[in-house]
């Protein structure tokens, strides 16, 4: 079965239209049908926003056409050799499942031995608030060097102001 083949597959198991299936993948619809009918190859940004819409689906089945279609719902289970009985694998935890646990894997004797370290949340909300001016502090006096400038500048008159806009137009302003 050709990969254009397994799209067409999918399309049925989703049990829409083609029109439906290229507006839920968020695809042309004409590239459905010129996939389905063999006129074109498949991007694999075509393949992944399939497999984004309908994660279910085995990456070996829909590239190489190898395996079943649907991944299993039920874990495998390892038979060890020597005793003959089944066990089942103890899943590794993943992020999400750390963020509930109090202890993020720590067990207790290593969790007394271990220093509290700072996280960055606490760092910064340490900082912001040195960082807060009170009305009772004095602002920094104003340099000799911008006085001059300012005063400088007051003899100055403006002869035109030119705005720039992305688009590449401007326009010209003369007082």
């Amino acid at each position: 079965m050709n990969l254009n083949e397994r799209i067409s597959k999918v399309i049925e198991y989703s049990k829409l239209t083609s029109s439906e299936f290229a507006d839920e993948i968020d695809v042309q619809r004409s590239s459905i049908s010129h996939i389905t009918s063999g006129r074109n190859k498949p991007s694999l940004e075509f393949i992944i926003k399939i497999k984004s819409r309908f994660p279910e689906i085995m990456w070996d089945w829909l590239i190489n056409g190898e395996g079943e279609m649907l991944k299993s719902d039920e874990p495998e289970e390892s038979t060890e050799e020597d005793s003959g009985e089944k066990i089942k694998p103890t899943p590794l935890p993943d992020l999400f499942t750390l963020i509930g646990d109090d202890n993020f894997g720590v067990t207790e004797s290593e969790d007394s031995t271990q220093k509290y370290i700072p996280r960055e949340a606490d760092i910064l909300a340490k900082d912001k608030a040195e960082e807060k001016i009170t009305d009772s502090q004095r602002l920094e006096p104003i340099s000799e060097q911008l006085i001059n400038q300012a005063i400088d500048n007051q003899g100055n008159k403006i002869k035109r102001i030119v705005l720039f806009f992305e688009n590449g137009k401007f326009e010209s302003f003369e007082p």
